[in-house]
C-alpha cells in the first residue's frame, strides 16, 4: 500500500513540475491550482520532491520482492518510469494521447493484479476484469480533466485524446468507460454465480447522469462539480467491489 501511495504522489508530483515547464499549466487554468504554476512551490524544490518520493517507493518496493520475486523488480521500475515519462521526457504520454492507456493499465490492472500477486503467489481472471474495472474507473477522472483542459491543452500542443478527436469523443469515452466497468463485474457475478453486482448498476445511472453534466458545463465551478462527483465515484467503486467479493 505505501508503494502504491508512493508512486501515486510522485506521479503527481512530475506532472505538476513537467507540465508547467512544457507551458500546459498557466494562470488560465480552469481545474484545481497546480502547485509550481500557482507560484506555491518553486520548480527545483517539486522536481527534488519527485526524485525523493520516487526513489522512496523504489526502496519500499524492494521489500516486496521476497514475496514476489524479480517480477516485483520490473514492475516497480516500470511503474517508476512511467510515473516519469507520462509527462516528462522527449516523449511524453500524456501529450501524445496515450495517457489513457497508462492509467488503465498501471492504476488498475498492474495495480490489482500484482498486489493479489504478492498476496497469493499467482494471477487469475478476476484480477484482471477487476482491474480493468478499476482502471476504467480512475481513468474517468483524466477524461473529465482532458474534456475541461481541451483549449488549453491545444495551446501547448498537449494531444490528448480530447485534442485529438474533441469533446464528443470524450463524453463517449466517459460513458463507455463507465458501463465498461459495470459489464466486468457483471462477467464476474456471471462466473460466480453472485447477486453482488447488482448495486454497481447505480454507477452506470451516476455516470450517465455526469456526462450529461459535463456535456453542458461552461464554467469553472460546473465542471469542478463533474470532476468532484467523479472522484467520489472512485473510491465508491473500490469500496463496492471490495464488499462484494468478500460477500
Amino acid at each position: 500500500m505505501l508503494f502504491a501511495i508512493l508512486i501515486q504522489v510522485g506521479t503527481n508530483f512530475a506532472n505538476d513540475y513537467f507540465d508547467y515547464q512544457k507551458g500546459a499549466d498557466t494562470a488560465d487554468r480552469i481545474g484545481p491550482k497546480r502547485a509550481v504554476a500557482s507560484g506555491l512551490i518553486f520548480p527545483a524544490t517539486m522536481l527534488r520532491a519527485t526524485w525523493i518520493v520516487l526513489g522512496l517507493a523504489f526502496f519500499v518496493g524492494l521489500g516486496l520482492l521476497p514475496y514476489g520475486g524479480w517480477k516485483l523488480l520490473l514492475v516497480g521500475m516500470m511503474s517508476i518510469l512511467c510515473a516519469l515519462i507520462y509527462t516528462g521526457g522527449p516523449y511524453p504520454l500524456a501529450y501524445l494521447g496515450l495517457g489513457d492507456f497508462f492509467v488503465v493499465g498501471f492504476f488498475g490492472v498492474v495495480a490489482v493484479g500484482f498486489t493479489f500477486f504478492v498476496q497469493s503467489g499467482f494471477f487469475s481472471a478476476d484480477t484482471f476484469l477487476a482491474g480493468s474495472a478499476i482502471g476504467l474507473v480512475i481513468n474517468n477522472l483524466l477524461v473529465v480533466n482532458n474534456y475541461r483542459d481541451v483549449e488549453e491543452d491545444c495551446r501547448s500542443n498537449k494531444k490528448t485524446l480530447a485534442v485529438r478527436f474533441g469533446r464528443k469523443f470524450s463524453l463517449w469515452q466517459f460513458r463507455l468507460q463507465t458501463v465498461g466497468s459495470c459489464v466486468c463485474c457483471a462477467y464476474m457475478q456471471i462466473i460466480h454465480l453472485r447477486t453482488w453486482v447488482l448495486p454497481m448498476l447505480i454507477f452506470t445511472i451516476i455516470g450517465m447522469r455526469v456526462s450529461h453534466k459535463l456535456d453542458k458545463a461552461v464554467t469553472p465551478q460546473e465542471f469542478s462539480s463533474c470532476l468532484n462527483t467523479t472522484s467520489i465515484m472512485v473510491p465508491a467503486f473500490g469500496i463496492f467491489l471490495c464488499i462484494g467479493i468478500l460477500s
